[in-house]
Order: C-alpha cells, then sequence, then structure tokens
C-alpha cells in the first residue's frame, strides 16, 4: 500500500496509512534479516527476490493476502503474511498466480492460515483461469498444529485436490522445487503440469531420511532419497533439472513464454480516461467519524472515468447508488452506499448507509439487469444494515432485503468488492461480503467489518452482563458498568479493525483509496481471463 499525497485536512488517514506503510514492510521481511541471510547462506533466493526475478521487468506484482496470519499465533513465534507470498504477476506477457513458500518463516511450513491462503489463490486462479506458478520450499504442515491443518474439508488436502480440478480445467501449473517438499506437500508439485527442481537445494520425498530409518530401518541420505539428480535421472518424477533458483524461474519464464492461445470473456472496454476528481481528493471527502455523513457520489468522481456515469433509477431508493460506468476503460455496474441523509418524495427520511426497501428493490433489479448484459459488478460497501423498526418491518423490509441477497448470491458476472467503511450485519451479505464469493474483495484503512457496530454491540453486550449479574443478586454501581463496557468496547474494536479482517483473510488487501481504480482495473483483467459465465437464475424471488 504506497502513500499520496493528499489534503494536509486529513492527517489523520494519512497517519493511518503511514502506519500501515510501516507495519507492511516489517511484515515483508518474513522471518527477519538473520533468517534472510541463512537463506542466502544455502544459495537460495527468498520467496520475494524469487518473485521479482521471475515477473516481468516494470511490471505490478498485485500481492494478495499480505497482512494473512498477522498478530495470529503468536505464542508459536508467529507467522508473517501467512508463511507464503501469493498474488498475480505478468510473466513472459501473461497474468500468472504466484505461490512462493516463505522459507523464512518456520521453514515455510504451513499453518492454518496458510493452508486458507494457499486455497484461496488456486480459488482465484480457478474462478479466472488464470495460469498458476508454485515456487515450493516448505518443510510441510506445522505439526504442533496438525489437527487445525490436516484432515477437514478446508485443510491442507484440498490444495492437491485443487491441483487435479485445475488441471482438469485446462489451467497451466507449473511447479519448482527450490527447497523442501515433504510429506503430503510432495504432491502439490507432482500434480502440476510440468515440475521443476533445483540441484543441490530442492528435495521431494514423501518421508525423510530420519522417518526412513526410525520407519523401515533403511539408511539413506536425503539428496540420494528425493535430490534432483534422484527425481530427474531415475524415478522420473521431475521434469527439469535446475542449477540454481536463476535458472529455474528464467525457465518458469520460458515455459509461460510458449503457452497456446486463450479466449477471454470479452468484456467491454474502451479507452481509459482520468477521473473527474484526482484519487488524492478522497482524503478530502471521507470523514474522520464513522459516523458523519459524506456524498458517495464526490468518491465516485474520483475512482470512475471522468462523464461515463449513467445512474439507474436516480430518484428510488436514494440510500444505494447504482449505475453503469466506465472504470479504467472497463464497462461496470456500481452499487454503492449512499452516506448522506436524504428526504423520500413521500416525506420520508432515509439514513445514509442504511438499506431501505426500495433501495433494496433497485439494487436487486440493477443486479439482474448487469447479468442481462454480461457487466461486471462493483460493490463500494459503506453499510450499516437494513433499516429496524415498526414501519420497515410492516413494509417488508426482509422481504425486499431477501430479494437483494438472492439476486447477489446467484449472480454470475464478476463481483469486486471495496470495503470503503462500514461493513455491518446483512448489510455485508447484501453489498457482496467475503460469503458472497466476489472474484476480489478489498477494503481501505478506514474499513470495518463486523455483526454490527461497536457502539451498538458494546452497549447490548454490557447489558446482558449486568442483567446476568443482577440475576445472582449482585449490585453492579454505575461505575463498574462503565468498566465493562470499556472491556467489551476494547476488545470489540480490535475485532471490528481492518487489519483484524485482512489477517483472516476477510478480504484479500488493504489497499491505499487512491489504488482502487488500478485494483478494480486488474481484477477485471483477470476476471475477463474466464470466457466461462454461466446463465443467470434466481430461483424463487421475493415479490
Amino acid at each position: 500500500m504506497s502513500t499520496t499525497s493528499g489534503s494536509a485536512t486529513k492527517q489523520w488517514l494519512h497517519e493511518l496509512i503511514e502506519e500501515l506503510n510501516d507495519t507492511e514492510s516489517a511484515i515483508k521481511k518474513g522471518g527477519g534479516e538473520k533468517r534472510i541471510e541463512k537463506q542466502h547462506s544455502k544459495g537460495k533466493l527468498t520467496a520475494r527476490e524469487r518473485i521479482e526475478k521471475l515477473t516481468d521487468p516494470d511490471s505490478d506484482f498485485f500481492e494478495l493476502g499480505l497482512w494473512a496470519g498477522y498478530e495470529m499465533y503468536e505464542e508459536e513465534g508467529g507467522c508473517p503474511s501467512g508463511g507464503v507470498v501469493t498474488g498475480v504477476g505478468k510473466v513472459s506477457g501473461r497474468d500468472c498466480m504466484i505461490v512462493a513458500n516463505d522459507a523464512t518463516v518456520k521453514a515455510g511450513a504451513w499453518f492454518p492460515i496458510t493452508a486458507k491462503k494457499n486455497l484461496r489463490a488456486q480459488e482465484i486462479a480457478i474462478e479466472n483461469h488464470i495460469p498458476l506458478i508454485y515456487l515450493v520450499d516448505s518443510a510441510g504442515v506445522y505439526l504442533p498444529m496438525q489437527d487445525e491443518i490436516f484432515p477437514d474439508k478446508e485443510h491442507f488436502g484440498r490444495m492437491f485436490r485443487n491441483n487435479a480440478v485445475i488441471s482438469a480445467k485446462g489451467i497451466p501449473q507449473i511447479a519448482a522445487i527450490m527447497g523442501s517438499c515433504v510429506a503430503g506437500g510432495a504432491y502439490l508439485p507432482i500434480m502440476s503440469d510440468e515440475a521443476l527442481i533445483v540441484d543441490g537445494t530442492g528435495s521431494v520425498f514423501l518421508a525423510g531420511s530420519y522417518l526412513v530409518k526410525a520407519a523401515i530401518g533403511e539408511n539413506v541420505d536425503n539428496e540420494t532419497l528425493g535430490g534432483a539428480t534422484t527425481h530427474t535421472e531415475i524415478s522420473g518424477v521431475t521434469d527439469y533439472k535446475m542449477e540454481d533458483d536463476d535458472e529455474a524461474l528464467e525457465t518458469i519464464r520460458d515455459l509461460v513464454d510458449k503457452l497456446g492461445p486463450y479466449e477471454t470473456a470479452g468484456f467491454n472496454r474502451k479507452e481509459a480516461k482520468d477521473p473527474k476528481r484526482p484519487p488524492a481528493d478522497v482524503f478530502d471527502i471521507l470523514p474522520e467519524s464513522r459516523t458523519s455523513p459524506y456524498d458517495m457520489y464526490e468518491l465516485l468522481d474520483c475512482i470512475v472515468d471522468a462523464d461515463t456515469f449513467t445512474e439507474f433509477k436516480k430518484g428510488y431508493g436514494q440510500t444505494l447508488i447504482t449505475g453503469y460506468a466506465r472504470i479504467d476503460g472497463w464497462s461496470v455496474g456500481i452499487v454503492a452506499n449512499q452516506r448522506t441523509v436524504n428526504r423520500t418524495k413521500q416525506g420520508e427520511m432515509q439514513i445514509g448507509g442504511v438499506i431501505y426497501s426500495d433501495s433494496a428493490d433497485k439494487a436487486a433489479r440493477f443486479i439482474m439487469n448487469c447479468n442481462q448484459k454480461k457487466i461486471p459488478i462493483i460493490f463500494l460497501q459503506d453499510v450499516t444494515g437494513f433499516m429496524i423498526g415498526k414501519r420497515s418491518e410492516h413494509g417488508g423490509i426482509i422481504k425486499d432485503g431477501a430479494k437483494m441477497v438472492n439476486a447477489v448470491s446467484n449472480s454470475t458476472v464478476p463481483k469486486i468488492t471495496i470495503v470503503v467503511g462500514n461493513s455491518y450485519g446483512a448489510g455485508n451479505y447484501a453489498m457482496c461480503g467475503r460469503a458472497y464469493d466476489p472474484r476480489f474483495m478489498y477494503a481501505w484503512p478506514t474499513a470495518k467489518i463486523a455483526v454490527m457496530s461497536g457502539a451498538s454491540a458494546s452497549k447490548t453486550l454490557m447489558q446482558i452482563q449486568v442483567a446476568a449479574m443482577k440475576k445472582k443478586g449482585k449490585e453492579v454501581s454505575e461505575e463498574e458498568q462503565q468498566e465493562i463496557m470499556k472491556e467489551i468496547s476494547d476488545r470489540y474494536d480490535t475485532q471490528t479493525d481492518v487489519r483484524y479482517a485482512a489477517a483472516r483473510l476477510w478480504v484479500d488487501g488493504i489497499i491505499n483509496p487512491t489504488e482502487t481504480r488500478q485494483r478494480i482495473s486488474k481484477s477485471i483483467a483477470c476476471a475477463n481471463l474466464n470466457p466461462d459465465i454461466p446463465e443467470f437464475k434466481t430461483g424463487v424471488m421475493q415479490t
């Protein structure tokens, strides 16, 4: 997440971004300088150095899941970036998903979050038909946590199942064994279409020499057991014997350069225009207070190509903005929460950030239109939820909300979600949160994801706790109530922080608001690589 020069009046946002940048720099060092030096002493590059050499010069590497594992597993010594680097980069002019084990973090061992991050990378590759490149350097499952990573559906083994599925779909997979590749993990490179192995540092076997000795009493060294010579000249397990990391990476570039033709979805794109306002103006628009109103139209002016926005049902359901636009030349549909207070023609005041029956109805119809026209949809979230209360319930808010959720759930065109601010409750669902399969999902530093706002949750939880204490005959003073409230509030604030969400891969990354256009454009370019758009059906729709 790069820095930018926005308005000095928005110093709070600049400071937040600088803080995140500093943390990101530390995360990118993986296990730290000493372990990086140890990697170099073995004649090996680090994961990030390998990616830099693999990708095209002067191209951007769009990293995904950088914050994975942040402040998790601290009792185990931490797991920066989940011990693996993933992202989309240009290799010989072709967009590829790159998955590189970081051997400076616990020798590249797999923690639960490592499995989740690897599976997310494969999911993106499957959804978008992006070739996969695995740079393997891993000691395998982190044994002290094997029960949380080994047996379940979304655990370690799912990755090898995905290898087979990806290959069956005709999506190229190339793996380079550049370090250890042990036990079940040995299947990953060998289930890829082609496998390279680096002589002297790469090794692949189901069991290392110590386990072989313990299990069957055979004395054999690791190189003889599963080194490059063994697997390229005796077993035939691998396809290319490489002298060092550099040769392996150059060979991968050569293999990608010779890939055959591919189809695209053919999403509409014209020559890009700059937005009406500079992207840095976002810093002038966003208020520091999460409850303060602001005009989402002004944010859109910083994101969409100038003079390309055609609004759908402008005067109806005004707490949601829907319309067609171009972003970096790509034709898109936009569903965005409006944060200003509006008054309907019937005189009803509608609070910004809240989804009402009319706005849900409008959004459902617009999403169906985008599917009819094969137009990707961009969701810009700053939502506090659906409107509650007698008037809304009697007006059928649940029915209209269900209609919108149905349309989002069954939408087959690519969906890309940006969490600008709040992402609370069922609003997260209706605005295409993680559970609703956005192709990519990013968050601004200002994002918060939770079942409800911290203030509402803290009050509710405090009342429940105090009521329980009173039931037991304990009198609770005002001071004690405030202490309980603060404890709950602090915990809730931690859990709703964008870093907490990114650590658990609820979003693919935290991005600087000024990078939004670039990220959306790259996401659509990736989605365009998959020509298959299933037929759109909603099933029974509440009316």
